[in-house]
């Protein structure tokens, strides 16, 4: 994940939306016990932390998957390799500041 979009998704003071969504009672009761020993202060902040860790991993992996698929494409439209390594090198660093 990329370090800016990293940085917006620790800040606490980012714009919520209300979503309804139906659960098990039987679910809902599980997360109000494990959510404090967890050390969340209720069950739905371990929801959005099931979802934003689940999210992360799925993101993570598509990025993953999409990487390979581009740099073939890219080769087989006749860019130099050594180009290409170069141009991921250069993305994959943190940008520098101003």
């Amino acid at each position: 994940m990329k370090i800016d979009k990293l940085k917006k998704r620790l800040r606490k003071n980012r714009p919520m939306t209300t979503v309804s969504i139906r659960f098990p009672e039987d679910v809902i009761d599980d997360l109000k016990q494990v959510a404090p020993m967890m050390g969340f202060s209720g069950y739905q902040p371990l929801i959005r932390a099931y979802v934003g860790q689940g999210l992360r991993l799925d993101l993570e992996r598509l990025d993953q998957e999409l990487l390979p698929a581009l740099v073939n494409n890219l080769k087989k439209r006749g860019i130099n390799e050594a180009i290409i390594i170069e141009a991921l090198a250069e993305a994959s660093q943190e940008p520098k500041p101003q």
